[in-house]
C-alpha cells in the first residue's frame, strides 16, 4: 500500500526575464527559499506557475534544473503535466516518472467541456497504461472555472478504485467546499488537497491532506504551523493561528494571486523581473502588492 501523500505544497510562481524566458536565478532562489520555510513539495507547472504559457521542453528543463543544481530532490517534486492531448500529457508525466518526482499534478484534457465521466476515465486509464510505471502517483487537478470541466467525485473515486496505488490524491482549486467534501468522502483512499488553506482546518479534520495553495509562495511557513499544529491535534491552537492564515490569504487573493504575488516579491527582493508575466497576462502592477506587504507587516 502507498504511502499516504500528504503535507504543505507550494504550486512555485515562475519569474521571467524581461525578453519572457525564464529567470532561473530568480526560479532557483524562490523554490529553495519554499523549501528551507517549510513546503514539504514543490509543484512546478500548475495554474500559479502560468503553466499554460509554457512550452513541454520548457517544462522539462525547470524540472532538471531544480534537480541539477541540488535545490531539490525530485522526490520533493509534484510538476503539472496536463494538457489537451494526451501524449504530450504522457511525454511530461514520464519524463517526471523517470526523473524520480514525487507524482504528478494532472488537469482534465481542458476545452472538451462536454466530455463525459466515462471519456474522462478513458483519458486517465489510457494515460496510467501509457506511462506504464508502478512509480506513477497522479493528483487529479481540478480548477473547472479555469478548465470548463470538472473532476467529478464520483470519477475520483472510479479512479481510485481501479487504479488505487496510482491515482492518490486530488486538489481542488474550485472554491466549492461542499466538492471539497464530497471527493473526501466519495474517495477516502484519496489525500484531498484544498487550493487555500482557508479551509485546510475542516478539510484535515475529515482525513484531508494538506494544501496546495498559491498563497505558499509568500506565507508558507505560516501555512505550515498550521499544519504542524493540525497534525497534532491542537485544535486551539489551530484556531489561533487561522486568523492570521485567512487575513493572509485574503490580501493574496485581493492583489489578483499571480499579480500580488509577483508583485510582492518584487518588493521584497528588489528585482523588478518578478512583475513580469508571460502574455496574454499582463506584467503585475507593484501597486498591488501594497496591501498585501502591509498585512505581512501588520502579522
Amino acid at each position: 500500500m502507498t504511502d499516504r501523500f500528504t503535507g504543505v505544497i507550494t504550486p512555485l510562481l515562475t519569474p521571467y526575464n524581461d525578453d519572457s524566458s525564464i529567470a532561473f536565478d530568480l526560479y532557483l532562489d524562490h523554490a529553495a527559499g519554499c523549501l528551507a520555510d517549510g513546503a514539504h513539495y514543490l509543484s512546478p507547472f500548475g495554474t500559479t506557475s502560468e503553466a499554460l504559457s509554457h512550452s513541454v521542453r520548457e517544462r522539462i528543463d525547470a524540472l532538471e534544473k531544480l534537480v541539477e543544481n541540488g535545490v531539490a530532490r525530485a522526490d520533493q517534486l509534484m510538476p503539472g503535466t496536463g494538457l489537451c492531448n494526451l501524449e504530450e500529457t504522457l511525454t511530461l508525466s514520464r519524463h517526471a516518472v523517470e526523473l524520480g518526482c514525487a507524482a504528478v499534478m494532472t488537469l482534465p484534457p481542458f476545452f472538451f467541456v462536454k466530455a463525459s465521466d466515462e471519456g474522462l476515465y478513458r483519458y486517465f486509464s489510457q494515460l496510467i497504461e501509457g506511462v506504464g510505471s508502478d512509480a506513477l502517483r497522479i493528483c487529479l487537478y481540478n480548477i473547472p472555472q479555469n478548465t470548463g470541466i470538472a473532476v467529478s467525485p464520483a470519477l475520483a473515486g472510479r479512479l481510485n478504485d481501479a487504479f488505487p496505488e496510482v491515482v492518490v490524491a486530488y486538489k481542488d482549486s474550485s472554491g466549492d467546499w461542499d466538492n471539497t467534501k464530497a471527493v473526501i468522502e466519495a474517495a477516502p483512499g484519496i489525500s484531498v488537497f484544498p487550493g487555500s488553506e482557508s479551509v485546510m482546518m475542516r478539510a484535515m479534520a475529515l482525513g484531508g491532506g494538506g494544501c496546495i495553495s498559491a498563497s505558499c509562495n509568500t506565507n508558507v511557513a505560516g501555512i505550515r504551523a498550521l499544519y504542524d499544529t493540525l497534525r497534532a491535534g491542537d485544535d486551539e491552537g489551530a484556531k489561533a493561528l487561522a486568523p492570521q492564515i485567512d487575513a493572509h490569504r485574503d490580501a493574496v487573493q485581493a492583489g489578483g494571486l499571480i499579480p500580488g504575488l509577483k508583485g510582492l516579491k518584487a518588493r521584497q527582493t528588489g528585482d523588478a523581473r518578478w512583475l513580469n508575466l508571460r502574455a496574454p497576462l499582463m506584467p503585475a502592477d507593484p501597486a498591488l502588492a501594497g496591501p498585501l506587504a502591509d498585512t505581512l507587516a501588520r502579522l
